[in-house]
């Protein structure tokens, strides 16, 4: 088990150099962009161009600037955005992620607890109105967009029904940290975790439905019954955790995207200043740095999630074990 979690770490540390190399190739390397220009300015003089060019390492052989680059994104930490100057990448990125990973972290809960319990009743009560009803709301929910379920959210919560006594207690639209006030944080957050895990709440029951319902027909769970086992004991020790292979897979994935970036629609719409929307106003303003510290930082957050599905695979089928060893 060890020497399987040592070789993904390995693995994962390589894919992280490829994946840096080919962002930095793309931003500052591809024929034709100049980033240079980008820093100067419109109208830049040759001479203005060039001073920008040797005191940022652009006129120095492509590896020598990958490496300059890499120094001062991840050691030094001095790499100052080229619209906003004085602006640090490393330390905005570090301030906005908090607000991502509250949003992210407290909407996973909810999506795999709700979606274990959608999943686990449904595959309980197959063919009877149960399930059926419950694949329908699942359904339901995948189909709603997350921006206009979120409007219709704000629509309710901050304008129509504000002064209700159901939604009085909503705060402005906004991020409050944890640190500062961790009761405001958690009602400010409320409604944003249930917009952003409605999605996944059906995706995940119906995936683990059809995979409970798959595990079933397996000679493992007829010889349960053929023990005398309890159906409850039969889903939940032996039916489910075979299940979870293919849940963690998904989850991991998910997970992974969303604090990468991908829950940009969810911190617009509730105007929760996190990376996703940091990663936007970087693209809208072609901020060279922002979108290459943007990219490997969703980058490393998808290839770590990964990495923890595999180990966590491990953990769950014993055959993953036996060939990692």
């Amino acid at each position: 088990m060890l020497l399987a979690v040592v070789r993904r770490l390995v693995q994962m540390a390589f894919v992280m150099l490829g994946i840096s190399i080919l962002v930095f190739l793309i931003f500052f390397a591809t024929p034709g962009a100049d980033p240079a220009a980008r820093i100067a300015g419109r109208n830049a003089s040759p001479e203005v161009l060039a001073a920008v060019r040797h005191d940022f390492g652009f006129d120095r052989p492509v590896p020598i600037q990958y490496v300059l680059m890499m120094k001062r994104l991840f050691v030094t930490r001095d790499l100052t955005s080229f619209v906003n100057r004085g602006e640090r990448v490393i330390p905005a990125i570090v301030e906005s992620m908090p607000a991502t990973l509250s949003l992210v972290f407290g909407a996973a809960v909810v999506w795999v607890v709700f979606g274990l319990l959608i999943g686990v009743l449904a595959a309980a009560t197959r063919g009877r109105w149960p399930d059926r009803l419950l694949m329908i709301l699942g359904l339901i929910g995948v189909s709603m967009p997350v921006f206009w379920l979120g409007e219709v959210a704000n629509l309710i919560t901050q304008d129509r029904y504000h002064d209700t006594p159901f939604f009085s207690w909503v705060p402005a639209l906004g991020y409050t940290p944890l640190t500062q006030d961790p009761f405001l944080w958690f009602k400010g957050l409320v409604i944003p975790w249930i917009t952003l895990a409605i999605l996944y709440i059906g995706i995940y029951g119906r995936v683990l439905r059809a995979s409970l319902i798959e595990a079933y027909q397996e000679d493992y769970i007829r010889t349960a019954r053929a023990k005398g086992l309890s159906e409850t004991r039969i889903m939940l020790r032996h039916a489910l955790r075979t299940s979870l292979i293919t849940f963690v897979s998904l989850f991991g994935l998910d997970f992974g995207a969303l604090v990468g970036g991908g829950a940009l629609l969810t911190e617009v719409v509730f105007d929760i200043h996190g990376v996703g929307k940091l990663t936007v106003e970087a693209l809208q303003n072609l901020d060279l740095p922002f979108i290459m510290a943007t990219v490997m930082y969703a980058s490393f957050f998808v290839v770590a999630a990964n990495a923890v599905v595999d180990i966590v695979y491990a953990a769950l089928d014993p055959r993953v074990r036996a060939a990692a060893t």
